[in-house]
């Protein structure tokens, strides 16, 4: 057994983790960070950049087809082979090599194996072939473990060997046909994904696709799949699951319906990756989300932080990231004895987490979306207009497709005069999401939006449209 010390000790190499070590290093502090897998986390090689590099393939060949000129050199369909290398390269092969350099070139120490706390600022490091390396921290541990999938309590679930966001973007043998539980993100973009691939899908979602976002959102999505050739079941639940002496799935569901596929993904939430972390030892629940202040700091322990999905915030890679920030700067700042405020540009305390979270879904139609829905709106006591346009009434729709569909959603908190909400549906909408989300974070008043000018012919000139909705 082995020992050593540092100022920060990071539990997790994901992007955040990564993040909290990058800025307490450059904050003047001794990191090591322990990672269990690769370095590069969940993001890197499971999650964010191969779904979105598959999703691509589709989108784009779909968009070819809606412009005449282009729709004609379209013969064929996605080309999965050549998908699938695209997303072993970008995945780098699931080989963290470049990762691990980018660490020691910034001054961060790397200790493979799984960590535990084993005591006050203390983590134990157990590696692959059983040996143990004790880390002390002389300032903070920052937990960055992410979450996995949640499997629900389904009979014969388990069983049948279900996929995970994980199997899916990580696939070689595409099945014939899928079923995929949960109408959410990660079910409403791998529906989407495999349904280009060709495979036959069906989405069973009791409450519909995409509640969390406007209801128009979820129903431009769940048509746009059921256009494709995807089934979509909502107001139904699995009741049971097997497989049948050919090796499908075989799902029972609530209204005396079956549904049968060669595999089936489980997308119904996620679980904190807290259960085997050493939480007892410092009075914490063991598997729970870890409840934090807006420094990161988990309350009740004045030395420990968590950052990322597992405090449960936002569970979003950039929002992750930006907590990372956050973090890293307040640990150095409180490190070196001096006061939180004076950390640099005030980006030790993380509150844009709270109302103003951006996000983009990568369906086809893409969803982009920030802030207050009209529901959450009125139901924070909010006196608001709600704006709607019909993207196919831009000139700049045009320009992306012959018969654009596509829809977008001011909310106006008429009190302030600011925007604290946006939507938008359609095809390409994402790179639209940064100038809603500067006008909500920054409270641009809308008398001061006339003076941003949307350029012509693009889809961007839905602010104008907002505006001239709205009136002076």
């Amino acid at each position: 057994m082995t020992s050593r010390e540092y100022d920060l000790i990071v539990i997790g190499a994901g992007p955040v983790g990564e993040n909290v070590a990058d800025r307490a290093t450059q904050g003047g502090l001794s990191v090591v960070v322990v990672e269990s897998e690769l370095v590069g986390g969940e993001c890197s090689y499971w999650a964010c950049i191969p779904s979105k590099a598959m999703l691509r393939a589709g989108a784009a060949l779909n968009a070819a087809r809606r412009v005449k000129g282009a729709a004609a050199a379209v013969t064929g369909t996605v080309d999965v082979a050549a998908t699938l290398v695209r997303r072993d390269e970008l995945v780098h092969h699931w080989d963290d090599t470049s990762q691990v350099d980018w660490l020691r070139g910034a001054g961060i120490d790397l200790v493979r194996g799984h960590g535990r706390l084993t005591g006050e600022r203390e983590v134990t490091v157990t590696d692959a072939d059983g040996a143990k390396t004790v880390l002390t921290a002389r300032a903070a541990v920052a937990v960055s473990t992410g979450s996995a999938a949640l499997l629900p309590d389904i009979p014969g679930l388990r069983d049948v060997q279900p996929w995970t966001s994980r199997e899916a973007t990580g696939v070689h043998d595409v099945p014939s046909s899928l079923a995929v539980l949960g109408g959410g993100v990660v079910g409403s973009e791998m529906a989407t994904l495999f349904t280009s691939f060709g495979t036959t899908v069906t989405v069973i979602a009791r409450s519909g696709l995409l509640r969390g976002v406007e209801p128009f959102a979820g129903e431009a999505v769940a048509k746009a799949l059921t256009d494709a050739g995807a089934a979509v079941r909502t107001g139904v639940e699995v009741e049971k699951v097997s497989r049948d002496g050919d090796g499908d799935v075989v799902l029972s569901l609530s209204d005396g319906s079956e549904v049968r596929a060669a595999e089936v993904l489980v997308a119904t939430g996620r679980v904190p990756r807290t259960s085997d972390l050493g939480l007892e030892t410092v009075g914490l629940e063991p598997g729970a989300w870890l409840d934090v202040d807006d420094t990161l700091r988990v309350r009740g322990v004045d030395w420990l932080y968590a950052v990322g999905d597992v405090n449960h915030r936002a569970l979003l890679t950039h929002q992750g990231k930006y907590q990372a920030r956050a973090a890293g700067d307040v640990i150095a700042a409180r490190a070196r004895a001096r006061e939180v405020d004076d950390a640099p540009w005030g980006s030790h305390v993380a509150t844009a987490d709270h109302a103003a979270v951006p996000q983009v879904i990568f369906t086809d139609p893409e969803v982009a979306a920030i802030g207050h829905t009209e529901e959450s709106a009125r139901a924070a006591g909010l006196g608001v207009r709600v704006i709607d346009y019909d993207l196919s009434w831009l000139a700049g729709s045009s320009e992306l497709a012959d018969d654009y569909q596509g829809r977008a959603r001011a909310i106006v908190d008429e009190k302030r005069r600011v925007l604290v909400g946006a939507t938008f549906v359609g095809q390409d909408v994402g790179e639209m999401l940064h100038a809603a989300t500067i006008a909500i974070v920054g409270e641009v008043p809308l008398e001061r939006l006339w003076h941003a000018v949307p350029s012509y012919p693009t889809i961007s000139e839905v602010w104008l449209r907002w505006l001239e909705e709205y009136g002076r």
